[in-house]
């Protein structure tokens, strides 16, 4: 295999540096899936491509781009290998996060290495001890933690706790994945190539500067908001920029299917009838209805990612009508694409349950982004509605 030349690609077209890696990473795409983690030459690519660093801050040798170069970047890796691009996905929105962070947070983690993959479970699963100088002492455990494996530090979610045991905050502990045990235990029927094993730990010292308040971030209440030097990019909507980083592998995921399907389909006999595949009406129908859908998921995810990106730029806080549209968008882009893959799988013959066939894991892929508890349609649609309707919308992630 040829490696990339990425030092001759233009890096302001990232989407281009991106096109690069799609066919090398489908060469490890059946490795990742076969040993339920992303291989580290996939990673390795990640890294020595630069797109690792998409919305890292330029202070510490990120790109500091857009979510749209996000979406346009994670999507295009997507029709390479699925399982990277979910890990790269969201590792992005953890670099978005320690943009949030102090300078000293983002020395302790880019000081030595400014191109790495910082793993989190942003959920406050675990329980943080606040001591009294500041510090804190965390514990707990933390499932789907994807790429965990090739992280050297961690972002943990827990709930704040003072020394009388009474909640006092809630946020993300940065720490050093020397300092978690990983498990093995990440067995599933979608997205099995994340290496979404679980972590856990047991009283952990945490220095007060590795601590990040998530109710500020998801409130436009950190210090990136306050700071008006602070990059615009800080200034995204908590919440939009959480979902469509989990989202945003979907439209590139679904495209692979199509293009497979496109491929495989032609001069085919449709079985126990005289009929041709690609001169059988149902098989014309489904590819015009999956390839519409599956631009129709396009749209949405541009439209979101350009929303994020014009109030972020203006350093305006999204109104609450806007963040409810947004988090049921994300809902639906998935869900379009998952129904358009299922669509010609189903009526692709029976060939396509082999599990070499890109089409099922790209059906099971799919099945398992829609299930993220971000994108479940009837708690997102139930939050939009709720707003619709002047109420409040019943969740913190909006």
């Amino acid at each position: 295999m040829n490696a990339p030349q990425f030092a001759d690609l233009d890096m302001s077209n990232l989407k281009e540096v991106a096109s690069c890696l799609v066919e090398p990473l489908r060469e490890y795409s059946a490795t990742a899936e076969r040993e339920r983690n992303v291989p580290l030459e996939s990673i390795k690519l990640l890294i020595d491509s630069g797109l690792l660093q998409l919305l890292q801050p330029a202070s510490h040798g990120g790109l500091q781009m857009n979510l749209r170069s996000h979406v346009d970047v994670v999507s295009t890796i997507a029709e390479g290998c699925h399982a990277t691009a979910w890990v790269l996905g969201v590792a992005h929105a953890h670099s978005w996060m320690l943009g949030h962070m102090s300078k000293q947070a983002l020395d302790d983690v880019y000081g030595d290495n400014d191109n790495q993959l910082v793993a989190a479970v942003i959920g406050p699963r675990g329980k943080a001890i606040k001591q009294e100088d500041g510090s804190y002492v965390l514990s707990g455990f933390w499932p789907f933690a994807s790429g965990n494996a090739h992280a050297k530090w961690m972002l943990l979610g827990a709930k704040v706790f003072n020394l009388a045991d009474e909640q006092v905050d809630e946020g993300d502990l940065l720490v050093p994945a020397d300092d978690i045990q990983r498990l093995d235990d990440w067995h599933v029927a979608g997205l099995q190539g994340t290496g979404s094993n679980s972590v856990k730990c047991s009283d952990v010292s945490v220095p007060a500067h590795r601590f990040l308040c998530l109710p500020e971030v998801m409130n436009n209440a950190s210090e990136a908001f306050k700071d008006p030097k602070a990059p615009a990019l800080y200034k995204a909507q908590g919440a939009p920029v959480f979902n469509i980083c989990i989202a945003s592998s979907c439209t590139g995921i679904a495209r692979s299917a199509l293009k497979e399907f496109l491929k495989i389909i032609p001069a085919k006999p449709v079985m126990y009838t005289e009929h041709i595949t690609d001169q059988w009406t149902p098989i014309q129908q489904a590819i015009g209805e999956a390839s519409a859908a599956i631009h129709a998921a396009e749209l949405i995810m541009y439209r979101v990612a350009d929303d994020i990106d014009s109030y972020s730029s203006r350093g305006e806080a999204m109104p609450i009508e806007l963040r409810g549209r947004i988090r049921m968008d994300l809902a639906m882009a998935p869900r379009m694409c998952r129904d358009a893959v299922q669509k010609l799988f189903s009526v692709g013959g029976a060939a396509g349950l082999s599990l070499r066939s890109p089409i099922q894991l790209a059906v099971r892929n799919l099945q398992a982004i829609t299930m993220h508890g971000a994108l479940m349609e009837s708690s997102c649609a139930e939050a939009y509605g709720r707003i619709l309707l002047g109420q409040e919308p019943g969740t913190p992630v909006i």
